[in-house]
């Protein structure tokens, strides 16, 4: 394990970004919560791509599709998967192309046997959070979404140490029930609030059969991050803004829930540039 001084090494590390999400918050709050009407919008600061939706073309170019995000009006990032780049490398073309990551997704396996890379990665990148992507299946019960409950708190001590919040992204596997709770219920409530957070993906909450809105108002202040992603009529993907969930509702006590940053995504994106503009777009231009 390091020592402390390395990792308070590390954590000096993330003043500058540190930062810059304050303003974000402060620009966030810019309309006050008690405001009636779809009067809020969201900053450009607070407006991010999650790269897994880019990834067959950060495969093929890396530093140009990092551009490419930027020069759309892309803010933020959150790493999804290296495409044979260093968390050291993926930061210097993040900074030139005027990007931030804010969190990377590691797999549950590295939260539990080699968090402290995981951590040492994320400040190297900039970030704030470590996200599990998801669980192993053999979890799905209310007797294993307990374990990972304890597992995501002794994470999150740990990561703590390091200036960082340990966030779970969640699928729709999250929304079963046992024993009558809805698994994701249990896993919010069993987890510390000062460590371990969420990063609600609000298609697959609405797949299971939730409002992202509903759990904003019931756990406040849990959920610093989204993947912000639409559903086609038919249930498939689709670009934000061309679908049919109501952004717009869903987003108007997002403050209460603690949203600091608004990723989109995309699982299958038949042009992911095409994609990029069009969810960039439609959330700039949102009102709430």
């Amino acid at each position: 394990m390091p020592s402390l001084d390395r990792r308070a090494f590390l954590r000096s590390s993330l003043a500058t970004g540190a930062a810059a999400l304050g303003a974000t918050a402060a620009l966030s709050a810019a309309v006050p919560a008690h405001a009636t009407g779809p009067r809020r919008i969201i900053p450009r600061p607070a407006i991010g791509m999650h790269l897994y939706t880019m990834r067959r073309d950060l495969a093929a170019d890396f530093a140009g599709t990092i551009q490419a995000l930027a020069d759309i009006g892309y803010a933020t990032v959150g790493v999804s998967g290296r495409h044979g780049h260093s968390a050291a490398e993926i930061r210097s073309i993040l900074d030139d192309a005027g990007l931030k990551a804010v969190l990377e997704h590691v797999g549950y396996d590295r939260l539990t046997n080699n968090l402290e890379g995981a951590c040492e990665d994320v400040v190297t990148l900039g970030g704030h959070w470590v996200v599990t992507s998801s669980l192993p299946g053999s979890l799905y019960t209310a007797d294993g979404i307990r374990q990972a409950a304890a597992a995501f708190n002794r994470a999150g001590e740990v990561a703590a140490t390091y200036g960082l919040k340990v966030l779970h992204h969640n699928h729709d596997a999250e929304f079963r029930t046992d024993g009558g709770r809805v698994l994701y219920d249990i896993l919010i409530e069993e987890t510390n609030p000062d460590y371990v957070g969420f990063e609600l993906d609000v298609y697959w909450a609405a797949r299971g059969g939730y409002d992202a809105a509903d759990y904003f108002v019931r756990y406040p202040a849990r959920f610093p991050a989204l993947h912000v992603k639409d559903m086609a009529p038919d249930g498939g993907f689709a670009d934000v803004g061309s679908g049919v969930l109501d952004f717009a509702t869903m987003f108007r006590d997002a403050h209460r829930g603690g949203v600091r940053q608004f990723l989109v995504e995309h699982d299958n994106p038949q042009d992911a540039f095409s994609t990029a503009r069009n969810s960039f777009q439609a959330l700039r231009t949102l009102r709430y």
